[in-house]
């Protein structure tokens, strides 16, 4: 017994949502309220213009107040450092600092062979920019420094204002690489010069929104063919080839061809170097990944990598043996700072703020990824600041552009990195270095950092999978992927870049000439109204027809909206406007020839034609005073087809600003549609569309705010109540 009661009280309580649902689906809910049209929305609501504020006034304002906040805006480290939790943060931002340290010396090394400069300069990059974003930057979480992208872009630029062939020796046709690399440095100082110069300035003038024309596809398009840039680019030191230094477009199907067309002169010493440091960098992240959760730190394998080969190399004296290129001398300590040349700005503005814009989406996208995982926010105009300073005082001091690693930004969160001190540890940690140990790998072979740098694409290179991903999600977006990647490739860097951000800009305005146009209906005891192609029991309203596009008009696609209006309500309007113009031409001129012959013919025969007189005046009348007698000129009286609705309502809701196009066209849909006997009427503005019609002086005395109403279904029932006549604004009530 108890059983079963305890059985039925169980079932009682499972019906209880099912009962409770049908119920509440059985509850009918009223809503009476006055139709509303926008005049008498705007006296309901209360309606107040926005007083106009002058925030220019306050950039002259000078107060305490205001010099703090700028300072603690623009300099963020005195806002946190301050509150620095020294018990619960220092530990995992030290042990973090020196983690990101131990990569950043080998990819500090690898990157700068991969920017086409002396190894020592990527040390430098790794010092300067990294202890001025601790200052400047507002992410705690990113790793500034070399990466490989902004690398291969400053590499293409090296390459092609200071290749190899303009520094021919006469004597033996030798390249006097110490000139070229002189060259060179003094090129990637000044780039980074000009590229911290865009980068401050635009975030200066909170400019830092550019990057929003740069989508996800577009980004992980172009790193995933700069990805492929950067391994051909090492196929040379992996092979211990002399290849010609290439740019512009093709290049790199050029240097693939010139790769495999002396691949038979590649030095077998280099190559198994190259080999068997790929394979031990790859066995130690696969150790890595397998151990993740019993290691404290991750195995530096890049760091063991490089001592191991630098003492083999030593030991065993792989270049005068074997001929694999080494390294070479790495001088101690710091460069002092060398002004930019201001004769190189004109031919490296473009690429400035090609790489500016780059190395700027790449930080922000990473910042903000983080940044949310944390619960902080990122400021992206101070980033662009920090970001510009970082690269204007390390060009000052012969580093290149830099931006942030998304590996080592991941060892940082992963090993308990809190702040920006973690960067600080491990720019004094590559201080060290560049000042005491740097001499120290002078015999590295080139081949092992070229294995670096391609071990280290895998992350970038498994962006191919967002093919697949991306054909399941939105094709749209993959052809934005695939047109990226390929212009990218066949194009250069700075090309594809141009090229994707203005196909991705031209498809938004192609989609935006293609929406869906729909017709729609009421859905049955509801004031919903839907696309009745979509909703089956959606039903039009007899005598009214509902039209709405899914984006705004403006000057791309005004004309298409109005075709497709035209098209959707069945009534083909031009023709039928070109047809009743025809017909009262040909009555004026009837008129008028009847007009003349009564001259010609006098009184008499006038009065012989008294039947034919009176109905000559009716049609004189009706052709000089139009408005008193409108029945002459109506399609009825014509002998056309009607249109088998009397009103129209333009659905409204996706208009989010107007142009003059705009305007116009709307003006022209009420001329064309009242020249065949059909009322419009516009429903769901917003109030800044309202506010931009009436500075465009759309409203005049034909069209009103009577005309525009606060809802579609508003609208469809003043027209059904006043079908064919102007506005009288009633107050009428709805039962719903």
């Amino acid at each position: 017994m108890g059983l079963s009661e305890a059985l039925g009280q169980r079932d009682t309580e499972a019906l209880l949502p099912v009962t409770r649902a049908m119920e509440l689906r059985k509850r009918n809910y009223y809503v009476e309220r006055p139709l509303l049209n926008q005049e008498q929305l705007e006296e309901l609501g209360c309606l107040t213009s926005a007083t106009e504020t002058h925030q220019w006034r306050t950039w002259f304002q000078c107060s305490y107040t205001r010099a703090r906040a700028l300072l603690l805006q623009h300099l963020p480290v005195l806002a946190w450092l301050p509150r620095y939790p020294v018990r619960d943060w220092l530990l995992g931002d030290l042990l973090a600092g020196l983690s990101v340290a131990i990569m950043q010396l080998p990819q500090g090394l690898a990157y700068a062979l991969l920017a086409g400069l002396p190894p020592v300069f990527g040390l430098y990059s790794s010092f300067y920019p990294v202890f001025i974003y601790f200052l400047f930057g507002t992410s705690r979480h990113i790793s500034v420094g070399t990466f490989a992208v902004m690398s291969v872009m400053v590499g293409s630029v090296t390459e092609s204002l200071a290749p190899d062939e303009d520094f021919l020796q006469a004597e033996n046709a030798t390249v006097d690489e110490e000139a070229r690399d002189a060259a060179r440095v003094q090129l990637a100082a000044t780039l980074s010069v000009l590229v911290g110069l865009f980068q401050v300035g635009l975030g200066l003038v909170h400019f830092g929104f550019v990057v929003t024309y740069l989508s996800e596809p577009l980004v992980r398009g172009y790193t995933t063919a700069a990805s492929i840039q950067v391994f051909v680019s090492q196929l040379k030191y992996v092979f211990g080839l002399q290849l010609s230094s290439r740019s512009g477009p093709l290049s790199l199907i050029y240097t693939v061809l010139e790769v495999c067309w002396k691949l038979p002169q590649s030095v077998v010493g280099t190559v198994v170097t190259a080999l068997v440091a790929g394979v031990v960098l790859v066995l130690v992240k696969l150790l890595n990944d397998k151990l993740q959760r019993h290691l404290p730190l991750p195995l530096p394998g890049e760091l063991l990598t490089l001592i191991g080969a630098t003492g083999i190399s030593y030991g065993v004296g792989l270049k005068h043996r074997f001929g694999v290129d080494v390294v070479g001398n790495i001088p101690a300590g710091l460069v002092p700072p060398v002004a930019p040349n201001p004769q190189l700005f004109a031919s490296l503005v473009g690429y400035a703020f090609t790489i500016a814009v780059v190395g700027f989406a790449i930080a922000i996208s990473l910042g903000k990824i983080f940044a949310l995982r944390h619960g902080y926010r990122v400021d992206s105009n101070q980033e662009l600041v920090a970001l510009g300073l970082s690269n204007l005082v390390g060009g000052i001091f012969r580093c290149f552009p830099v931006s942030c690693s998304m590996s080592r930004s991941l060892v940082q969160e992963s090993t308990g990195g809190n702040t920006q001190v973690a960067g600080a540890v491990s720019s004094l940690f590559i201080l060290v270095i560049i000042v005491k140990l740097g001499e120290l790998f002078q015999d590295l072979p080139k081949a092992v950092l070229a294995a670096v740098i391609i071990v280290n694409l895998k992350g970038m290179l498994k962006q191919f999978t967002d093919i697949c991903s991306l054909w399941k999600a939105n094709r749209v977006d993959l052809l934005i992927w695939l047109v990226t990647f390929v212009a990218t490739i066949l194009l250069n860097l700075d090309l594809g870049l141009a090229v994707a951000v203005v196909f991705s800009l031209l498809l938004v305005v192609f989609r935006t000439q293609l929406p869906h146009y729909s017709i729609l209906g009421q859905v049955p005891d509801t004031d919903i109204y839907r696309d009745v192609a979509e909703y089956s029991e959606a039903r039009e309203v007899p005598g009214v027809k509902i039209f709405r596009s899914s984006a705004t008009m403006y000057f791309a696609n005004a004309e298409l909206y109005s075709d497709a209006l035209k098209q959707r309500c069945g009534v083909d309007v031009d023709h039928l406007i070109s047809r009743k113009k025809k017909l009262v031409k040909k009555q004026e001129q009837k008129l008028k020839r009847l007009k003349k012959l009564q001259k010609q013919a006098g009184a008499c025969l006038v009065c012989q034609q008294v039947s034919t007189g009176n109905e000559l005046e009716g049609m004189v009348a009706s052709g000089q005073e139009g408005a008193k007698a409108p029945d002459v000129t109506t399609l009825k009286a014509l002998g056309l087809p009607q249109p088998h609705f009397h009103s129209l309502v333009l659905d409204l809701g996706a208009l989010s600003f107007v142009d003059t196009v705009c305007l116009k066209s709307l003006k022209n849909i009420f001329r064309d549609f009242r020249e065949i006997e059909v009322e419009v009427y516009m429903a769901a503005c917003h109030t800044p569309v309202v506010a931009q019609l009436e500075a465009g002086h759309f409203f005049d005395a034909s069209i009103t705010k009577q005309h525009l109403f606060a809802s579609v279904h508003d609208a469809v029932l003043f027209a059904l109540q006043h079908p064919r006549s102007s506005p009288a604004s009633p107050v009428l009530m709805t039962k719903l």
